[in-house]
């Protein structure tokens, strides 16, 4: 677990020296998992209100699917699904992040009250690092081999684990440069996006080479299709693996795990918390 460690993350700081919880709120039709909210604002309230009380420490909102083989939606009809829950949730006593490649969504989020982007395009569009360069927001940096609609057709590296970081480590420098703070940048590996099983066992695996690179890690496991791989479940069957896949990443040092399953997941992470400060009392 990384120790005195702080995200500055919009409005907030985050102590990360224990495993933080960010809850998956999706305000698609097509989510991959099959909880898409897509124009029900109620629900996704109602959603977001019960992922707090069972234990998520950030809400991460998005808009457009990108599960594989996703289609991309317009920057118009992604703030029109986005924004509405956002600025519900914005004064929240939890961080809103916004899950998107676009700079406009980025901006408008961060006007919106979102402490968080997260960009699964490591900010390389066009605009992108200019979009959040400003702001107080947090910065979550993912790798992501191809696109959506690409990422899962026959994905190879040489070297996984070591091209991976290598891309995070220069995406954090290039925010660096543009004058963004360490404190406010998070990595994440990208599970399943353009990674095969073996891929993503051997990224997982790696997690501590990844986490000792200086910065927070986010590993986002939950419901995918690796846990399929391994269990033969499907998709809504895949809450014990999930929560599984969350106590690994960290124990191997992951400071945030993406979830579905928020009540599970925090007990996975209450007993690995209490044999922690067992074993350090001793």
């Amino acid at each position: 677990m990384i120790k005195n460690c702080v995200l500055n993350c919009g409005r907030f700081q985050l102590d990360l020296s224990r495993p933080h919880i960010m809850a998956v709120l999706n305000v698609t039709p097509d989510s991959f998992s099959g909880d898409g909210l897509v124009g029900r604002l109620d629900k996704a309230l109602r959603q977001a209100e019960a992922a707090v009380e069972a234990g998520a420490d950030i809400l991460d909102v998005g808009g457009e699917s990108s599960r594989p083989g996703a289609a991309p939606v317009s920057a118009q009809e992604e703030l029109d699904r986005v924004l509405p829950l956002v600025e519900r949730l914005a004064d929240w006593a939890v961080p809103v992040s916004v899950d998107t490649v676009k700079p406009q969504v980025m901006q408008a989020a961060i006007r919106a009250g979102a402490a968080m982007i997260n960009d699964i395009a490591g900010f390389r569009a066009e605009g992108a690092i200019e979009a959040v360069v400003g702001s107080d927001a947090a910065l979550c940096v993912m790798h992501m081999r191809g696109e959506p609609r690409t990422m899962q057709s026959a994905p190879q590296y040489a070297d996984v684990v070591g091209e991976v970081a290598e891309f995070l480590i220069e995406r954090a420098a290039v925010l660096r440069t543009a004058g963004v703070d360490a404190s406010r940048v998070v990595l994440d590996p990208g599970f399943g996006f353009g990674k095969t099983l073996e891929h993503n066992l051997a990224l997982l695996a790696a997690l501590p080479r990844l986490a000792a690179k200086g910065y927070p890690v986010l590993a986002g496991l939950s419901r995918k299709s690796m846990l399929g791989a391994i269990t033969g479940r499907a998709i809504d069957e895949r809450v014990t693996a999930s929560a599984a896949a969350a106590l690994l990443a960290a124990e191997r040092g992951a400071a945030i795990v993406r979830v579905h399953d928020v009540a599970e997941t925090r007990d996975a992470l209450a007993v690995l918390r209490a044999l922690a400060e067992f074993e350090a009392c001793r």
